[in-house]
């Protein structure tokens, strides 16, 4: 990860907000870098925070002065930018969000031309050109200034797509979406309406300040009680970017990302359509899905936290099916990234083919609780290393068993060590963590 790089994209100097001149030279790079032997076109996306209108101008003033064309997709998903790249010709693509974070924060997600997260060296060569490190790029002039087009068109036949891939009409079904006040506002119902779905939809009505607030996949408790007070069939909710998504079922209960995948899995095992009956997950997911997936004959794969090493194993194996617990699900044969609506209408087919609710469907995995603590060091490795530490984690995996497991890695941002415990009570994972925090504290007083 670069300096300003981070997880969900480029976000200025690390933990500092984006910046208007960070935002035009990342625009005027991009324009320089894919229009060297051609005029580029570079299209960009935004979510509702107020401040991504600023920097969608500041981007589109930075490609054009480079003398590349500008495409406005105005506000939409993060995957519908993957989609209108791979899809339009597009050298890359721009998303302006900070996906799940509240609205003063903001960040901008670069995909390549194969709807891809943008790769590694060409980020290294944008940080070097914001820093100053390599000189300044030719600015265009007369007639080889860039473009600036409205391409709301992309947007629309992004919606189009989506509202194709099911094999069956939505109706009859009550189904709750929970928009985040973010980028599935401009989308999300009009798929469900299409699809004939009776459609009942919650914070839709974005202000620039409301994204995120007390709302989405980070508040799922809103959808559930929504849910349950409306008797709906199903309910959905997204974050800000809409590149992931959380199910609430008939009884208002969570069916998180792990839940999602055993669902979804479980049903293309069935289908012959998932290669090798295998699904790709992160170290995170849960006990229980893993548990569940062995009762099914499901195999599965364990990467780094990251939908970007959930896709690159996914890539590499030819896999159809991965995600994360927080709701990012790939289906490859549809889309390079996470998409929170794409995830709701394949839950939807499963429902609607096996005639069966979300909650029976999801009730085959059982999720045992979680708990994650983490610990600011001053030394990571030696504090992993120290022998009172090893033993502590040591002796909590003998505790716990084959009911139970203990995770402890750095973070790849901070000097923090994390501390995950799956048990199968809450207390005995609390018991645990605190048993192998106070081990690291110990090694550092």
């Amino acid at each position: 990860m670069g300096k300003y790089f981070g997880t969900d994209g480029f976000r200025g100097e690390a933990n500092v907000k984006l910046t208007v001149e960070h935002a035009f030279k990342v625009g005027r790079y991009l324009g320089w870098y894919y229009g060297r032997d051609h005029k580029a076109k570079i299209v960009i996306g935004k979510d509702t925070r107020r401040s991504s209108y600023m920097f969608e101008y500041a981007l589109a003033a930075g490609i054009t002065a480079s003398g590349a064309d500008a495409y406005l997709l105005h506000v939409t998903t993060t995957p519908s930018v993957s989609y209108v790249v791979r899809t339009e010709g597009f050298d890359c693509g721009i998303m302006i969000s900070a996906s799940h974070n509240p609205f003063y924060d903001n960040g901008i997600k670069v995909i390549n031309g194969l709807g891809h997260k943008l790769e590694a060296e060409v980020e290294e060569k944008i940080e070097a050109y914001i820093d100053g490190v390599t000189e300044e790029r030719p600015l265009a002039t007369g007639a080889e200034i860039g473009r600036t087009v409205d391409f709301s068109a992309g947007r629309n036949r992004y919606i189009g797509y989506l509202i194709s891939l099911p094999t069956r009409s939505f109706k009859n079904m009550r189904v709750g979406l929970d928009c985040a006040n973010g980028s599935a506002s401009a989308i999300a119902k009009s798929v469900f309406d299409a699809l004939g779905a009776k459609t009942y939809v919650i914070n839709n009505e974005p202000d620039g300040t409301n994204i995120n607030t007390n709302c989405g996949s980070t508040h799922i408790e809103v959808l559930q009680k929504f849910v349950k007070e409306n008797r709906l069939d199903v309910g959905f909710a997204y974050d800000g970017d809409a590149d992931r998504c959380i199910a609430v079922d008939e009884n208002g209960e969570v069916v998180d990302g792990d839940r999602i995948m055993y669902v979804c899995g479980k049903y293309m095992k069935e289908q012959g359509a998932l290669k090798d009956d295998t699904i790709v997950t992160t170290v995170m997911s849960n006990l229980g899905l893993y548990k569940a997936c062995d009762q099914a004959g499901i195999r599965y794969e364990k990467t780094a936290v990251g939908d970007k090493y959930v896709y690159e194993n996914m890539t590499k194996n030819g896999f159809q099916l991965g995600g994360e617990q927080s709701g990012h699900i790939i289906f490859s044969k549809h889309a390079t990234t996470g998409d929170g609506i794409l995830t709701s209408l394949k839950v939807m087919e499963v429902i609607l083919e096996k005639k069966a609710s979300l909650a029976t469907l999801a009730s085959e995995v059982k999720i045992y609780p979680q708990l994650l603590q983490n610990l600011r060091v001053q030394d990571m490795d030696a504090t992993l290393n120290a022998p009172a530490v090893k033993k502590a984690i040591a002796e909590v995996e003998e505790r716990l068993g084959t009911e139970g497991r203990v995770l402890v890695r750095k973070s790849g941002t901070e000097p923090l060590l994390r501390v995950m415990v799956e048990a199968q009570t809450d207390e005995l994972c609390e018991e645990c963590v605190l048993h192998i925090i106070n081990a690291m504290k110990g090694v550092q007083a």
